[in-house]
């Protein structure tokens, strides 16, 4: 494979993804991080539930269709991008900007991603039970 096949090759999109209306859609060049189930009060009033996520490089996400993105500031450590015509919740992304995760359930499938651990566990919601086997952390996941 000649340099520019190669480099082709790696500018291809690993994933793709879209809000519900279509007004933003994206696309991941680069790995995806396996999905983090997040049981934190503000990821369940975000999504309805919990949240579901991966995340990637912040270079390797590219914007298709942007448009309609709107940014919410919901703490002092990270601000959450959503569709501002269709309300659909997208990324979250931390402060300090090494990451950006990515809501699952708006990636088209299939994924090839799996479920890794669910995170502050002890705030998860009364009304179900998480049975299914995956690391639980009572807060957030201990740094690597």
């Amino acid at each position: 494979m000649s340099d520019a096949q190669c480099a082709e090759r790696s500018q291809e999109a690993r994933a793709r993804g879209q809000c519900l209306c279509a007004a933003v859609r994206f696309e991941v060049r680069g790995p995806l991080r396996p999905v983090i189930y997040c049981h934190c009060a503000m990821c369940r009033r975000a999504s309805g539930h919990f949240a579901a996520a991966t995340a990637c490089a912040p270079e390797h996400l590219r914007l298709i269709s942007a448009e309609s993105l709107r940014w919410y500031r919901s703490s002092g450590i990270a601000r959450r991008g959503f569709c501002g015509t269709c309300g659909s919740p997208l990324f979250w992304e931390p402060a300090h900007g090494r990451h950006i995760s990515i809501w699952a359930g708006t990636l088209d499938t299939p994924t090839g991603l799996e479920a890794s651990t669910h995170l502050f566990a002890a705030d998860k919601g009364d009304y179900y039970q998480i049975e299914d086997g995956l690391p639980q952390w009572p807060q957030d996941a201990p740094p690597r």
